[in-house]
């Protein structure tokens, strides 16, 4: 496998290099590229690139490049090209579509909340799985989660710290990391409520108290795990800001637009903002609760039937905060348990691609749903799945969809709810209450699903048949280099029967292998084909219904579907013939195999049956390229156009190379690696 540094060069060149990147940023599992212009990335060699879980066209000229969890290693690989040290500097515009499209304030709230939330979900997710650690320790009856700390062993009142530090402090970092994304200095974002943190200010009394500050009252809050108070403040913090640079000279604004800042923003925020940013928390977890009350199983059922639609729009950040706004007010939250059901759905979802992928021999599709699958199940992180497999293929929210029923179903049962704000993953499951009850259920979703793409595939008919038409082709030019490597190797050797066609000078005609009139390749209504790409040769207007073998040879490959046949002619000539246009997507509907792979043929022997009627009827081209696929083993392969050829006739010549033109290759060749 490259290094990562091998791979980020690779992603670079694919986006168009780094005079096409705009802006580059990071999440937890994505590079989120803005491009100047996004004709200029090629996508398809992008989602091929070794490492590269799944490549999503964003809007207009955005591009996201799933990488998993260390994708960071590769941002920090990627800046540090040439050209690229001042891409997070250049202002870019991002572009989505559907209602953020429309609206630019609604582009901004959702991209305000990701960026916020983004940078702490590494300290978040580690915290998770110590409280993890501390709720097994309880399930074992090894300590007491809840206890009062001085009823706790020291051992276990740092573990405690631990995770403790940061959700104690989450108002802090959110602070500065609202503040960054707005503009605002990140540092005076997180001292507005590091004071309602302080010793100082806690001592005035307990919350809900009311003291009187210079005569005017002010209402005590529990600020610690708050969400919606910094956030607002780093709002207040940015116009406040941008007024005091206004009026103050720029020569002393580095001293007195933070000292004026502080001085506004932290009585600002403990009179008004933070009060109000409480309410605001309190108001959305009191409606969820009272939907909870009224009734947690439908909750929990609508819960992970809506996640698999927020998530791509980035919606499910908003729940993210009120998850732990319900653990500082609660003492629990009920939103965590449902999402789970999605989770673990999405996670059957690519563990079903792995199991498929292993059969179908696919590596590239096995290397992206083992790599969503392990991030899922051990982070609980769904986007590798999400971007990688279940936004790429038409079925596979008919596959993911029943499992979040099921799993929801399983999950309002027991009423499920969270002790902690985790990471929904299987390291993570003793958090829940009752965490057998919610293990059946993200059980039942994840089995669900992934019986359901193992049975019935995640790929429409016509993904699917375009898939393992590309995978045999695959397999068979590696298996025809091969077969090319060790015929080159007897030649040198001098051991090897040169075959007719290859002979020094030796011309050679390939016969239509199906009555039609016979066109110029270059008519073909397909650009692979008539561009010569697969290789030089005619395209046939048939008017025979049975393809036959021009010559004596061998069945390289014949496609299930019947659309499409290979051959290596006893001259040395490789043949591809492909009965129609597009007509993989027929199913096989119309076309009858004859023979079978790696079967001895002889000139005249049937090989496929079609039905032009259908062909035509299903609205695809019956144009039917026959092409010489090593063409360049030899001089010259030259079609012959006729109004009509009869199975027999000449319809391609082909040119064997000189032998004194090969020796000068070989002398030219070796000439120039001479020092």
């Amino acid at each position: 496998m490259p290094s990562s540094t091998d791979t980020s060069r690779s992603i670079l060149k694919e986006v168009g290099g780094a005079d096409n990147v705009a802006n580059l940023t990071y999440c937890a599992t994505r590079l989120r590229f803005q491009l100047h212009d996004r004709s200029q990335a090629d996508l398809d060699a992008l989602e091929n690139t070794p490492q590269v879980l799944g490549v999503v066209p964003q809007g207009g000229d955005g591009v996201q490049v799933v990488m998993g969890g260390g994708v960071a290693e590769f941002y920090n690989a990627i800046v540090k090209e040439p050209g690229m040290g001042d891409t997070d500097s250049i202002p870019a515009k991002k572009e989505y579509g559907g209602v953020r499209g429309k609206y630019d304030w609604i582009n901004y709230c959702f991209e305000f909340l990701s960026d916020t939330f983004r940078p702490v979900l590494w300290a978040l997710l580690g915290a998770s799985l110590i409280i993890t650690m501390l709720v097994l320790a309880d399930t074992f009856g090894w300590q007491d989660f809840r206890a009062d700390m001085a009823d706790q062993p020291d051992g276990y009142v740092l573990l405690h710290a631990m995770w403790r530090s940061v959700f104690y402090f989450l108002p802090i970092m959110i602070g500065a990391t609202a503040a960054r994304k707005l503009g605002a200095n990140e540092w005076v974002g997180a001292a507005i409520p590091a004071a309602l943190l302080t010793p100082e200010f806690i001592s005035l009394g307990e919350p809900e108290d009311v003291v009187h500050i210079f005569g005017l009252p002010l209402v005590l809050n529990d600020y610690s795990s708050q969400v919606f108070p910094p956030l607002i403040a780093a709002i207040g913090l940015y116009w406040v800001e941008k007024g005091l640079k206004k009026i103050i000279p720029s020569a002393v604004q580095m001293v007195f637009v933070p000292f004026f800042s502080l001085l506004i923003m932290i009585p600002l925020t403990a009179f008004l903002l933070g009060p109000f940013g409480i309410g605001i928390g309190n108001g959305i977890s009191n409606f969820l609760e009272w939907t909870n009350d009224l009734s947690p199983f439908i909750l929990a059922i609508v819960i992970p039937l809506l996640y698999p639609f927020l998530v791509p729009l980035g919606l499910h950040w908003p729940l993210n905060a009120i998850m732990v706004q319900n653990l500082a007010t609660l003492g629990y939250d009920f939103i965590q348990g449902p999402m789970g059901a999605w989770n673990f759905a999405c996670f059957g979802v690519v563990t079903g691609v792995f199991l498929v992928s292993l059969k179908e021999k696919n590596r590239s599709m096995r290397q992206v749903s083992l790599g969503g699958m392990m991030a899922g199940l051990l982070g609980g992180i769904s986007e590798p799945s999400l971007y990688g497999v279940l936004l790429r293929f038409k079925k596979t929210y008919f596959r993911l969809l029943p499992g979040c029923l099921v799993g929801g179903i399983v999950i309002g049962i027991f009423d499920v709810k969270a002790n902690a704000f985790v990471f929904t993953s299987l390291l993570t499951i003793p958090a829940m209450d009752p965490w057998g009850g919610y293990a059946l259920g993200i059980l039942a979703a994840f089995v669900t699903s992934m019986l359901l793409v193992v049975f019935f595939d995640y790929r429409g008919a016509d993904e699917k048949a375009q898939v393992l038409e590309q995978l045999e082709a695959e397999r068979e030019a590696a298996s025809a280099a091969e077969d090319a490597r060790i015929e080159e190797a007897a030649v040198a050797a001098g051991t090897a029967h040169i075959k007719p066609a290859l002979r020094p000078g030796a011309v050679t005609v390939v016969t239509a292998p199906v009555e039609g009139k016979v066109l110029p390749l270059s008519e073909t209504p397909d650009e692979a084909f008539a561009s010569g790409a697969l290789g030089g040769g005619v395209c046939i207007d048939p008017t025979g219904d049975t393809l036959l073998a021009p010559a004596d040879g061998k069945v390289l490959t014949v496609q299930k579907t019947g659309h499409a046949i290979g051959l290596r002619l006893d001259s040395g000539i490789e043949l591809l013939i492909h009965i129609g246009i597009d007509t993989v997507k027929m199913e096989g509907d119309g076309f009858e195999n004859l023979v079978e792979k790696k079967q001895q043929v002889a000139a005249g022997t049937p090989l496929i049956r079609f039905d032009r009627a259908k062909i035509e009827a299903a609205g695809y081209s019956p144009l039917t390229p026959v092409v010489v696929v090593n063409s360049k083993k030899f001089a010259s392969v030259e079609g012959m156009a006729a109004p009509i050829a009869a199975p027999g006739d000449d319809i391609i010549t082909v040119t064997a190379k000189e032998a004194e033109t090969e020796a000068a290759t070989a002398d030219a060749a070796e000439a120039g690696e001479r020092p």
